[in-house]
């Protein structure tokens, strides 16, 4: 909430009051939040709350400190979570992820493949992929959507959607306690981070509390936190009405995401991480569709890629560093995303290294 008083004195006798207004929120989850707003509230010398100052004798000492201060009461931000009916042990998890941040989340049903034999028989948008979707995939989208409705039909800006592996770093609180650090040209706003190479823009914003968010304009797989707008909501649910590639492909990536000319921005360093990520072949939370991908095979028939000759290779190289210099050319870079855990920063495993 912000309120502005104008107060003027007009002719002779009238009097300025000195005014302070007070604003108490009480947040389901941080707690209270006071507001305050006092006009002319010091002076050099003398305190002039409380008193009646004649307008023609206000002087410019008198106007020595900032005339009008305000500090905003905390907008909580909406956060909406997927979880599966049958996933208690993940439910838990996420709650005492957002409990240890302290801000407050609403759960959200997500579609079960196993409960929607349905899925198989979903007709699939033509030409999207060479391969069909696993009922996973297709269940996860349509999960998506159902938080993608919600926050179209709402009243807020911008609201967060986590899916329920998500790990947040300790500093992640005070930005989902406040939207008005969001980018105000952003349609989405990526939190997490795969620990994979990406482009983005050598412009960075800083949006407090040590993060900054920056243009993103590679492909940065994975959507188990990020930020939507309201219109971005409307926008990707017209569409996605005909299934054919993967909800994180289709919020992240430039090739094939239906509307290439939205604005997307990577927080840096990231506000979350799946946690499959933190402890790689010991997880407790492993992705259920990622399971599907590996048993899929690609659509050539291979199960893996044939080694490739020394002029494979030397003209791969050449061909990234030509890359790296177009990048530069348009004020971009590849980076990594970081992420910090525990206070420690988070590296890829050895084994997804290229």
């Amino acid at each position: 909430m912000r309120m502005v008083v104008v107060m003027v004195g007009m002719g002779h006798g009238q009097c300025l009051c000195v005014l302070e207004f007070k604003v108490e929120v009480v947040l389901p989850v941080t707690g209270r939040s006071r507001g305050k707003l006092s006009v002319f509230p010091h002076a050099r010398g003398n305190r002039l709350a409380g008193r009646e100052i004649n307008p023609h004798r206000i002087t410019r000492a008198m106007l020595c400190t900032p005339p009008l201060s305000f500090s905003d009461p905390i907008r909580s931000m909406r956060c909406l979570v997927i979880n599966l009916d049958r996933s208690a042990d993940r439910l838990a998890h996420v709650i005492a992820e957002f409990g240890r941040i302290g801000v407050a989340f609403e759960r959200i049903a997500a579609v079960d493949a196993l409960q929607r034999p349905d899925l198989s028989q979903m007709p699939m948008r033509p030409g999207a992929l060479p391969w069909r979707l696993a009922d996973s995939e297709v269940a996860c989208l349509l999960s998506h959507r159902a938080c993608w409705s919600i926050l179209a039909a709402g009243d807020d800006p911008y609201g967060a959607i986590f899916e329920d592996d998500v790990v947040f770093t300790a500093r992640a609180g005070p930005l989902l306690a406040d939207s008005s650090w969001v980018p105000a040209d952003a349609d989405i706003v990526k939190l997490e981070t795969f620990l994979q190479k990406t482009i983005i823009g050598l412009r960075r914003s800083g949006v407090g509390h040590g993060f900054s968010a920056s243009r993103l304009y590679g492909v940065h797989v994975g959507c188990a936190g990020y930020i939507l707008s309201k219109q971005a909501a409307s926008t990707l649910l017209d569409a996605t009405e005909e299934i054919g590639i993967p909800v994180d492909h289709v919020l992240f990536d430039p090739v094939l995401q239906p509307k290439p000319d939205r604005v997307v921005y990577q927080l840096s360093p990231a506000l979350c991480i799946q946690e499959q990520h933190l402890r790689p072949g010991t997880a407790q939370l492993p992705s259920l569709i990622r399971q599907d991908r590996e048993t899929r095979s690609p659509p050539n028939g291979s199960t893996q890629e044939p080694m490739k000759s020394t002029r494979a290779r030397v003209m791969r190289e050449i061909g990234r560093l030509s890359r790296r210099i177009s990048e530069l050319r348009r004020f971009r870079h590849s980076v990594i995303v970081p992420f910090e855990h525990r206070g420690k920063p988070m590296r890829r495993p050895h084994t997804q290294h290229g």
